[in-house]
């Protein structure tokens, strides 16, 4: 179990020690920018004194947000740091004055040569590769934002954070073996659907989001959209009925009432055998925190969904990653 802070995030750290922490800018885009939602979010619950806003990285630099200047910190997350739109976005920041802040798996990648610091991190999805949770782009971004709360705020919830990262991959593993046969009766039910949302808030939202288009229209090809649980009573609730899809997750952060009220109307309203509901109380997360409970959820909601994709492709003689059309096939566009 892992209980020390990266070498790389402590030099940052010690870096920022003596620079005023009071703007941060999380950009990125598709499934980078998904974990961006929740870092917000704890920022939102944890510091006093840090503003901080979530932007896709073309707008980012479109947008041109007037408070981006040298005393911004902007953290940018590319996976394989060849990202285009966030290459451009760190370059434009760099141009501002800003400290940049890149998070990748390739630290020699544009991404991370446009950066004034670079923190690496692990990914088991496109890699392959086991890896302990505690090192994935999340666990990364969260030690790197508690660092800097302690910075700005005065505040050192370090030591907490690093404990239950090091409880977080065995949760992980727990939850693939509790929704197993969930995920097998699920995919059975999803396999012809051509329309499957997904519906969370809080922190759990960048993780419905990155489902939703990373996994199921990026992978295979069934429309989707990430619809946050209390905007799905302003619209989008009118298309439940009977045949609607839905992955439905219930977290344990402050908007949990509001995704149990999304889950109750899709009930009422809907079939319970087309609403996949992952419910955060049903997990066993011994050793994590339970003020980290809330942001350690969507990694293992997210983590455990991989697996309820591959067999959703199974059935649908799909390959996940291979089958893809555009992505990682074309550059000019």
């Amino acid at each position: 179990m892992k209980t020390d802070l990266n070498p790389d995030i402590a030099k940052v750290l010690e870096a920022l020690e003596n620079k005023p922490v009071r703007q941060v800018f999380l950009v990125a885009c598709g499934g980078s920018l998904s974990i961006m939602h929740p870092g917000k979010y704890f920022l939102d619950r944890h510091s006093k004194t840090i503003t901080s806003d979530v932007y896709n990285g073309d707008e980012f630099v479109c947008r041109d947000p007037m408070k981006l200047d040298a005393e911004s910190i902007v953290i940018l997350c590319s996976q394989t740091g060849t990202t285009r739109e966030t290459v451009r976005a760190a370059n434009h920041a760099k141009q501002k004055g800003a400290t940049v802040i890149a998070m990748t798996l390739d630290p020699n990648s544009p991404l991370g040569e446009a950066a004034d610091f670079v923190l690496q991190y692990q990914a088991s999805y496109t890699t392959g590769l086991t890896i302990d949770a505690a090192d994935s782009n999340y666990g990364v971004l969260y030690k790197l934002l508690t660092g800097l709360v302690r910075i700005a705020d005065g505040v050192d919830e370090m030591a907490s954070l690093l404990s239950s990262l090091g409880h977080l991959q065995p949760a992980i593993d727990k939850a693939h073996i509790k929704y197993a046969d969930m995920f097998t009766t699920f995919a059975e039910r999803f396999k012809d659907r051509d329309v499957i949302y997904t519906t969370a808030s809080g922190a759990n939202y960048g993780a419905a989001y990155s489902f939703a288009i990373c996994v199921l229209m990026e992978m295979q090809w069934i429309n989707s959209q990430a619809i946050h649980a209390n905007e799905f009573f302003h619209g989008p609730f009118e298309v439940v009925d009977k045949d609607a899809c839905f992955i439905s997750m219930i977290g344990l952060d402050e908007t949990r009432r509001l995704e149990e009220r999304a889950r109750d109307f899709l009930y009422r309203f809907g079939d319970k055998d087309n609403i996949l509901v992952l419910d955060a109380k049903d997990l066993d997360l011994t050793g994590i925190d339970a003020q980290f409970q809330g942001y350690l959820v969507p990694l293992i909601f997210f983590d455990a969904l991989w697996k309820f994709a591959y067999k959703l492709a199974a059935h649908r003689n799909q390959t996940m990653l291979e089958a893809r059309r555009y992505m990682k096939k074309l550059s000019d566009y």
